[in-house]
C-alpha cells in the first residue's frame, strides 16, 4: 500500500463501499454508481464502474457533463477537499481498514462490527480521522483565539464524519473534530465530535454540533500526562485556552458539567485547580469536584474566567492579559514550573 496504484487498485475491490461512503449522494444503477459529480453533489452526471469487465476496470469513473474521469482516488480527494497525496493515502488507508458492512454474518472475517455509540466505535473513528494540522478544525480553533494548539495528540479531524439529527432522519456527513476520551490508564474510551463548516465558519448549521460517544463518566480529553499537578475543565476551548499559557501543565476536559463533577482522579495528584465555567452548571460541578478531591487529601484551587468562560477571556482580552490575569490565580510555585519567565504563547 505504498504508491497510488496500489490504493487504487484495493479501493476498486471495494468500489461500492467507497461510492456509498464518499458519494452518499448517488445511488447504484446497475453495474454503476451514479451521482452529480466527484464533490458528493446530488445528480446523475458522473459514473462509477463497480466490476470489473475486459477493459473497463471498476473503479474508474467519468463525468458525462466535465468530460473529467479518475479512479477512487480521486473521489476520496475531491470529496474529502483533500490536497496532498499524502493526506489522500492516509484517508484511503483509513478507509480501508474498516471492515465492510455485511448484512449476513454478525462479524467479519471472524472480527464483531462494532455496535453504533459503543467504545470500539469510537476507538475506530478515532484510528481512521488524521492529525489536525491545516484542517478545518485546525481553523475552527484558530478563529476561537488558539493560535498555538497544544493538544498532545488528543485531537484530530474527519472530514466526512456521519451525522444524523434524530433515528428517523437520513445520515449527513460534515467535516468533525474528534477528541479522544482516555480513562486514567489511557485506553481510549470514547470520542467527541465537534461538527465543522466545511469552509471553516465555525460550527457546522445542524441542531446539536456536539455530540460524544462511548464511555464518558470519570474519564475526559486529557492534554499531558497528569502527575501531581492537573487543571480540570468543562470544555475542550476552554483547556486549550488555558494551554496557550501553559502548555506544560496536565489539563483535562470532562464535556460537561456533570462528567466535571464525576472526574476520576489520578493517584499521584497533590493539587488540582478546577477552570470553573460562570454558571450555576460549572459552579455547581467545581463544588462536587472540590469535595471529591479535597477528602482525597487533594488541595483544590479554583481558577474563575472575567466573562462567561477561559475562552471567551482569551477571545476578548488577548494573550497578553489573558496570560496575566490567569497567572496571578496560580500558586506562585506553579507560575516558576509552568510558566517560569511569565511568556504567553502567541502561535
Amino acid at each position: 500500500m505504498r504508491d497510488a496504484s496500489e490504493l487504487a487498485r484495493l479501493l476498486a475491490r471495494e468500489a461500492e463501499a467507497v461510492c456509498r461512503h464518499y458519494l452518499s449522494n448517488g445511488r447504484r444503477q446497475g453495474r454503476y454508481w451514479v451521482v452529480g459529480d466527484s464533490r458528493n453533489t446530488p445528480g446523475r452526471s458522473l459514473f462509477v464502474r463497480l466490476n470489473d469487465l475486459p477493459q473497463r476496470p471498476a473503479g474508474k469513473w467519468t463525468d458525462a457533463a466535465t468530460g473529467e474521469h479518475g479512479d477512487l482516488l480521486d473521489i476520496i480527494r475531491t470529496s474529502c477537499g483533500l490536497v496532498h497525496f499524502r493526506d489522500v493515502a492516509d484517508e484511503a488507508r483509513g478507509f480501508l481498514s474498516i471492515p465492510r458492512p455485511d448484512p449476513r454474518p454478525a462479524s467479519i472475517h471472524g472480527r464483531p462490527r462494532a455496535r453504533i455509540g459503543s467504545v470500539e466505535a469510537a476507538r475506530r473513528l478515532f484510528g481512521m480521522s488524521q492529525p489536525i494540522d491545516w484542517t478545518v478544525a485546525q481553523a475552527y480553533l484558530w478563529q476561537r483565539g488558539i493560535r498555538s494548539v497544544h493538544d498532545e495528540g488528543a485531537l484530530r479531524f474527519h472530514a466526512r464524519c456521519y451525522y444524523r439529527p434524530n433515528d428517523g432522519s437520513p445520515t449527513e456527513a460534515w467535516p468533525a473534530m474528534i477528541a479522544r476520551v482516555t480513562d486514567l490508564d489511557g485506553r481510549i474510551t470514547g470520542v467527541h465530535r465537534t461538527w465543522l463548516h466545511p469552509l471553516g465558519h465555525g460550527k457546522a448549521p445542524v441542531d446539536t454540533p456536539r455530540r460524544a460517544m462511548g464511555q464518558l463518566l470519570g474519564n475526559a480529553v486529557r492534554f499531558g500526562s497528569a502527575d501531581d499537578v492537573l487543571a480540570a475543565g468543562e470544555g475542550i476551548e476552554t483547556m486549550l485556552s488555558l494551554r496557550c499559557v501553559l502548555p506544560t501543565m496536565p489539563m483535562v476536559a470532562a464535556l460537561s458539567a456533570n462528567h466535571l463533577a464525576a472526574l476520576l482522579l489520578p493517584r499521584p495528584l497533590r493539587r488540582l485547580y478546577i477552570a470553573s465555567d460562570a454558571d450555576a452548571a460549572g459552579i455547581a460541578s467545581a463544588v462536587a469536584l472540590t469535595t471529591r478531591a479535597e477528602a482525597a487529601g487533594v488541595e483544590v484551587l479554583t481558577l474563575s474566567p472575567w466573562l462567561d468562560d477561559f475562552n471567551s477571556d482569551l477571545h476578548a482580552l488577548g494573550i497578553q492579559e489573558f496570560g496575566a490575569a490567569l497567572r496571578a490565580q496560580l500558586l506562585p510555585q506553579d507560575v516558576v514550573r509552568f510558566a517560569p519567565s511569565a511568556r504567553t504563547d502567541t502561535g
